[in-house]
């Protein structure tokens, strides 16, 4: 077969053809007559072909002045490679009318400037399309392409196969019957008995069908799933399909006939109805959400959902989100008039802003994290959910509400905040909880020098703040605070060690509202702390079981004291004991917040291995113990404690090894070295030896301690996992596993109490992974309060690049939240090129 090259004019590679010269397809032989010349398929057109092609080119690439090796040898050394543009990706519009065109057949009968004739094997190639017919006309004035019999079109990687063709080339316009179609970015396909092309960007789908399920060698393939339509509109440009008079089929039922429906051809958001859910509830009956997503602008989006709930009535809930280059948000809200079983109009809504700006006098900042419902009950009847099914409302299943917006300010040194700060607690008759303090308001400032001469560290804290609650059920008074911490240091650091000895002065003075027991209305008290914190650093090379290691030995030593003043009488507005673990333990103050300061006298002691990878600094092992020595009683306690006299504190204990990528281990002991036994065990291990193969274990005690006053022991179970060759591939195959002919995987999570032996929290499933769809069937059970827990049963079928169906709420939703590792199956990968699908 004759392939032959026509363009307008042969030109150095240096100076590129005209508009006008490669726009036109003309042959340019002494030979040729203006009327039509036939090209036979034989040894002398080939030949014919090549000289008046091949030859012109290959002179061209060939010509050299006389001194080309003198001048070689003299040129600088080669120049390095630079990135091709020929190999585009997309190309411009404005480039695409100078591309030439390549005809090529068996035979050409062709009409310079009005008409090719291709007959047999015919091919049109212009930049990106490519035409394959066994006949082709080709009108050039029109730039129209008429193929009949086996025709192919293959536009930028979406190909194309019918029986007639009409087509204006470069603006990609005109019709094609009887079609077999294919896309490259989803790989979805599917038939017509029409397709008209509107331009690149816009394809009309007439009588036909659409999936992205994939065909095999069985006569008998059908697809698992299928989308029927009078008319799919295909807009590649906002990659969104849109089907008129469908019917959506799955494993040959239908389940889903729609008058219209709109679904992604990418990965990209879009505009449209999302898939509804449906759910039965034992308390509100049945549940129907139909939520619109609204996609603004490519940084704002909305999504509004109505719900029918059977025995409540009609919600509404909306949630609004906007991403700029410095300030970012949300904002919610679900409303539920006439709650028919409580009588009531139920609401919720929520802001959260997030801000910051330069100014000239220096940063600004602005945040706010706003949530209110309606009523103490909202919380029980909506834990899991809002009542309209948003993500957002998903926050309210807390009983403690923040209200809170702050403004900030930072410049060089110095820092300044307001804030203000208010709770809405819900209630519950049966487990009331002691509300938190509103900040009405607080104000604080900081000062911080970089820079002091001799090394030193240094800051200064000044902060004034309102506390207001119900004193009937905290029980004390409201008061205002302001207090002044400075604190100074000098670090002494070395690759060997450091010490760094810090001196620290705390002031406070209290207003009350109401007399205190004593009958005092104020309060003040000045504390100063000296704290002394040391430690070594030894090092050497080993190693263990074959394998080279850097291990270290890091002692340390921290010693902190501060005089006793007696708080016994002063209430507490923000303060609460510090958890006791290795960050906690080398700090000089018992308490968190500043209404109590701890007298100490005590000295703390500990060491700390690691063994750390020598290739990549990696810790694979790490061992740590520390313990507190005291030296006098610690008589500062919360309201209700008792005075500390025991010298020796408990002992801490901590290990982790991570020696494979795929094993890790974690544990914290502390050990009570009077009662000879530990006061709280945690112990957890992660097995993750590939995709979609995760088991993570958890063991936790937690015995009577100053801090914690009711005891619990608890096992935790998670996983996701294969259920065929479970142990076969380590997972590298699993998303092969599943186009090739599905898979099942288990996934779940149980929390067991070993003290009241029953389950608390139980999430359990299966999924499965189809070719073109995934189905997963969730089991929940959460523990709402200490008598009463929610169950659920979640059911959700994703059909792969069209959309997701959900019975009850979104189960994929449940297991990312509650599956430790959990990973989504068949997850979105990038965008093929088009140069894959090269013809």
């Amino acid at each position: 077969m004759d392939r032959l090259a026509l363009p307008d004019l042969l030109s150095p590679p240096t100076s590129p053809p005209t508009a006008a010269a490669a726009s036109r397809v003309r042959f340019t032989a002494s030979k040729v007559r203006a009327t039509a010349v036939r090209f036979e398929r034989s040894r002398l057109a080939q030949l014919a072909a090549w000289m008046l092609c091949g030859v012109p080119l290959g002179v061209l690439a060939q010509i050299a002045p006389a001194d080309a090796p003198e001048a070689a040898a003299a040129a600088s050394p080669a120049a390095p490679l630079r990135s091709s543009p020929m190999l585009q990706e997309t190309i411009p519009e404005g480039t695409r009318s100078q591309l030439p065109t390549f005809l090529m057949g068996d035979q050409l009968i062709v009409q310079p400037d009005i008409k090719a004739t291709l007959d047999g094997h015919a091919e049109l190639r212009r930049a990106d399309t490519v035409i394959r017919a066994d006949r082709m006309d080709y009108d050039m004035p029109e730039d129209l392409a008429t193929g009949t019999g086996n025709v192919r079109i293959n536009s930028a990687g979406n190909v194309y196969q019918g029986s007639q063709l009409q087509l204006r080339v470069d603006a990609f316009n005109g019709y094609f019957d009887d079609v077999n179609y294919r896309l490259l970015a989803n790989s979805a396909h599917g038939e017509a008995t029409r397709v008209d092309f509107i331009d690149r960007d816009r394809t009309v789908v007439h009588s036909g069908n659409y999936t992205t399920c994939q065909r095999n060698d069985e006569a008998t393939w059908q697809p698992d799933w299928i989308l029927r339509a009078r008319t799919i509109r295909l807009d590649k440009a906002e990659d969104v399909g849109t089907a008129e008079n469908a019917v959506l089929e799955f494993k040959g039922v239908p389940i889903l006939p729609v008058p219209r429906i709109t679904f992604p051809l990418s990965d990209r958001r879009k505009s449209g109805l999302l898939p509804p859910t449906v759910g039965i509830d034992s308390v509100s009956g049945i549940e129907y959400s139909q939520p619109y997503y609204w996609n603004i602008a490519p940084n704002r989006d909305a999504t509004i959902t109505p719900t029918v709930l059977s025995k409540r009535g009609v919600n509404l809930a909306a949630e609004f989100r906007y991403l700029e280059p410095t300030y970012s948000g949300e904002l919610f809200g679900d409303y539920l008039p006439s709650d028919r079983l409580r009588d009531r109009d139920r609401w919720a809504y929520g802001i959260k802003h997030r801000g910051s700006i330069d100014s000239p006098i220096g940063g600004l900042g602005l945040n706010i994290n706003l949530r209110r419902v309606s009523d103490d009950q909202y919380w029980r009847d909506f834990s899991l959910r809002g009542a309209g099914g948003t993500t957002a409302a998903d926050r309210l299943n807390q009983r403690l509400l923040p209200g809170e917006a702050s403004l900030s300010w930072a410049r060089g040194e110095h820092s300044l905040s307001a804030r203000i700060v208010k709770w809405q607690t819900l209630q519950d008759v049966d487990s009331p909880i002691l509300p938190s303090y509103d900040r009405l308001p607080q104000l604080h400032w900081r000062y911080a020098p970089v820079q002091l001469a001799g090394g030193f560290d240094a800051s200064v804290d000044a902060d004034y703040t309102d506390f207001h609650a119900d004193r009937t059920l905290t029980g004390q008074p409201n008061a205002r605070r302001s207090y002044a911490m400075a604190q100074i240091s000098r670090p002494f650091l070395a690759p060997a060690g450091f010490i760094t000895p810090r001196v620290q002065l705390h002031t406070s003075q209290y207003e009350f509202d109401a007399p205190l027991s004593n009958g005092q209305r104020s309060y003040q008290r000045t504390l100063p702390t000296f704290s002394l914190d040391s430690g070594l650093v030894f090092e050497r090379d080993t190693q263990f079981f074959g394998r080279s290691f850097l291990q270290t030995l890091e002692p340390r030593a921290f010693y902190t004291y501060t005089p006793f003043r007696d708080q016994s009488m002063l209430p507490v507005y923000d303060t609460a004991p510090n958890d006791f673990n290795f960050a906690s333990i080398y700090t000089e103050n018992a308490f968190g917040g500043n209404d109590r300061f701890a007298d100490n006298n005590l000295l703390t002691l500990g060491v700390t291995s690691r063994l750390l990878d020598s290739d990549t600094g990696a810790e694979v092992v790490r061992g740590g113990i520390a313990q507190r020595l005291r030296f006098s009683d610690q008589d500062v306690t919360m309201p209700g404690g008792t005075p500390v006299s025991d010298r020796l504190s408990d002992v801490l204990l901590g290990a982790g090894i991570n020696w494979t990528r795929e094993w890790a281990l974690d544990s914290l002991v502390q050990y009570n070295p009077k009662t000879g036994r530990s006061l709280r065990t945690t112990v957890g291990a992660r097995y993750m030896p590939g995709r979609y193969r995760t088991l993570t274990a958890a063991y936790r005690l937690q015995r009577v301690t100053d801090v914690i006053t009711e005891p619990s022991e608890q096992m935790d179970v998670g996983w996701q996992w294969p259920l065929a060759l479970p142990w076969g591939d380590g997972g590298s195959a699993a998303g092969a596993a599943g186009r090739e002919g599905g898979r099942w995987y288990s996934v779940g999570r149980l929390n067991y109490s070993l003290k009241d032996r029953r389950l608390v929290d139980t999430v359990v499933g299966v999924e499965y992974q189809g070719c073109c769809w995934i189905g997963r069937v969730v089991l929940e059970r959460l523990q709402n309060t200490i008598t009463s827990a929610n169950t659920r049963l979640l059911f959700q079928i994703e059909f792969s690049g069209f959309s997701r169906l959900s019975l009850g709420s979104n189960p994929l939703t449940s297991l990312q939240k509650n599956v430790p590792g959990y990973q989504v199956l068949q997850q979105n990968t990038a965008v093929p090129s088009r140069f894959s699908n090269y013809d």
